[in-house]
């Protein structure tokens, strides 16, 4: 790989061990994939919860922090794995609670801004058009290339880190103009209407295209989604395909018309309703008593909590059925100031600031509270839980709550 002059600086040591590591690790990354130089970031973002760093990863950010390492660029944090405020009663323990201390400690020592959300686009900067940032959430990543037209790869929890470090990545993937085509095209017959639906044809759509090289291009949808809509449609689409870039046209920048990604000399495949109910088929368990419900993957939005707030009014959960839900601790502040909290937890849900359910220990959790069956919106969310021993299922928001008031799930 070409070096500049300062990169070279950094690879004699002389910005100091932790980022000699940093460009080291860049370095390894982009010879796999055959980057020719590095390109310059204007922010990162890390996924990296307690569960997956373990001891071992704690331990080598604290000795990163011990060496002198500071962030060059502002970097960020994905959802944290225990919200230090509410652990205990959610069947978390004191060892998870403090590796998640002694890992906030060392990213704050780094100056890493402990953000802990997979919505930044939607709370803190979103990227904009033609920007090229180090992302890590897959969420956060397919939003930022599809929605605001910025640059990134899936960045591993370690190559954030890194990006944070030296200011720059790889150049490789999406942040070439090349990779952004697109290679797939899918016509919608039907435009989705609420947020589980357009998580569902998201995962329909990824699930066809199932490779993070291939990019999808989305004809037929017939009017501008919202910003949760299509939140929901890019994690879901990232979690069945590894899909990191979607095109809709005449909706997202980048694709005015077909032509513009090279779509109009691709074949067409349809989805209609068969393809959209052949997925979620497996996620339904109508009149099956539910355990807990779940709001979350992604993080929720300020309209999200309104929306939900104004569905629990008056209303109250049953005896038998727990509700979670998670958001960030940006949307907390503001969605308390507007009663969407208290509303929410008189129906009797429990809020989660700064984490996400299934980065929470969500199988050690599960066993703690006698959670087996669970229902939720996020087509993302019940593509991961059935290998934490959940039995998902998968409902509109209003089913969602309706089956938390029953105690089954309704449709």
């Amino acid at each position: 790989m070409k070096l500049r002059d300062d990169e070279k600086a950094m690879l004699f040591g002389e910005a100091g061990p932790a980022v000699k590591w940093a460009i080291e690790h860049q370095l390894q990354v982009g010879r796999m994939f055959d980057a020719e130089d590095m390109v310059q970031v204007s922010q990162a973002h890390m996924m990296a919860d307690p569960e997956s760093l373990g001891e071992a990863g704690v331990n080598f950010t604290e000795k990163l922090a011990a060496d002198g390492a500071k962030v060059c660029i502002p970097m960020i944090t994905d959802p944290r794995g225990v919200d230090l405020s509410c652990y205990a009663p959610i069947g978390q323990n004191e060892g998870m609670a403090n590796l998640e201390r002694r890992f906030v400690a060392a990213c704050q020592e780094i100056g890493i801004m402990m953000t802990n959300t997979c919505i930044n686009y939607q709370t803190i900067m979103p990227p904009v058009f033609g920007d090229h940032v180090a992302y890590g959430d897959t969420g956060v990543v397919i939003y930022s290339n599809s929605v605001c037209g910025a640059r990134s790869n899936f960045e591993g929890g370690p190559s954030a880190l890194a990006a944070g470090l030296t200011g720059r990545t790889p150049r490789y993937g999406l942040h070439l103009d090349v990779h952004r085509q697109a290679s797939r095209r899918y016509h919608v017959t039907k435009t989705p209407q609420d947020l589980m639906e357009w998580g569902v044809l998201g995962a329909t759509i990824g699930r066809m295209a199932g490779s993070y090289w291939e990019v999808p291009v989305i004809e037929g949808i017939e009017a501008a989604p919202t910003s949760d809509q299509l939140k929901h449609f890019g994690a879901a689409m990232a979690s069945y395909g590894s899909t990191p870039l979607f095109h809709i046209v005449g909706i997202t920048p980048e694709c005015r018309v077909l032509a513009d990604v090279g779509g109009d000399i691709l074949n067409v495949t349809e989805i209609d309703d068969n393809a959209t109910a052949t997925l979620k088929q497996p996620f339904n368990a109508k009149g099956e008593a539910v355990d807990v419900v779940v709001f979350a993957a992604p993080q929720l939005s300020l309209v999200e909590m309104g929306q939900l707030a104004s569905l629990c009014g008056g209303r109250q959960r049953s005896e038998t059925t727990d509700v979670i839900v998670c958001t960030s601790s940006q949307v907390y502040s503001d969605a308390t100031a507007m009663g969407y909290i208290s509303a929410i937890e008189a129906f009797g849900g429990r809020v989660l600031v700064g984490t996400c359910f299934y980065q929470q220990y969500a199988r050690e959790i599960g066993e703690a509270n006698g959670w087996v069956r669970l229902l939720s919106n996020s087509a993302k969310i019940v593509n991961i839980l059935g290998g934490y021993g959940y039995q998902p299922a998968l409902a509109s928001m209003e089913a969602c709550i309706a089956s938390a008031e029953k105690g089954e799930i309704v449709q």
